[in-house]
C-alpha cells in the first residue's frame, strides 16, 4: 500500500485531543514504579501464579510455621516439589526457614505477604 493510500490514523500517531497534564505531574507518574521495582513486583507475582505455591502461602498464614514434612503432607505436594517451591519462595522473600537439627521449618517473610494474600483472597471471593 503506498503512503497516498493510507488513511491519515495509520500513518501519523494519535494525537490526543484532550488538555495535557502538567509535564511535571508526567514525571512524576512515568517514576511511580521504577523498572528495577516493576521486574521485582512481576516476579513475585509470578511465582503466586503456581497453585502449589499458593498452596504453601496458605498453609503458613494458618499455622504460622511448618517443616517440610508437613507442608508436604498438607499441600499434596511431593516433598522434593514442596522444597523446590519453597526455594524459589524464599529467593524472592517471600517465606524464610530457621533449621532445627535436620529439619527445616518455614514461615512468612512478613505481615506484608499475609496482606498481600488476604485483599487477593477478599477480591477474588467477594460478590
Amino acid at each position: 500500500m503506498s503512503e497516498q493510500s493510507q488513511s491519515p490514523s495509520q500513518s501519523q500517531p494519535e494525537a490526543c485531543e484532550a488538555d495535557r497534564v502538567a509535564a511535571d505531574r508526567l514525571e512524576q507518574v512515568r517514576n511511580a514504579l521504577p523498572e528495577a521495582v516493576a521486574l521485582e513486583l512481576a516476579e513475585t507475582f509470578r511465582l503466586l501464579t503456581d497453585p502449589g505455591r499458593l498452596r504453601l502461602i496458605a498453609a503458613l498464614l494458618e499455622a504460622d510455621e511448618l517443616c517440610v514434612c508437613d507442608l508436604a503432607e498438607v499441600t499434596g505436594l511431593s516433598q522434593t516439589a514442596c522444597s523446590h517451591n519453597l526455594r524459589l519462595l524464599r529467593a524472592q522473600r517471600l517465606v524464610r526457614y530457621r533449621k532445627q537439627g535436620r529439619k527445616v521449618y518455614y514461615t512468612l517473610d512478613d505481615n506484608h505477604i499475609r496482606v498481600l494474600l488476604a485483599v487477593a483472597l477478599q477480591h477474588v471471593t467477594h460478590g
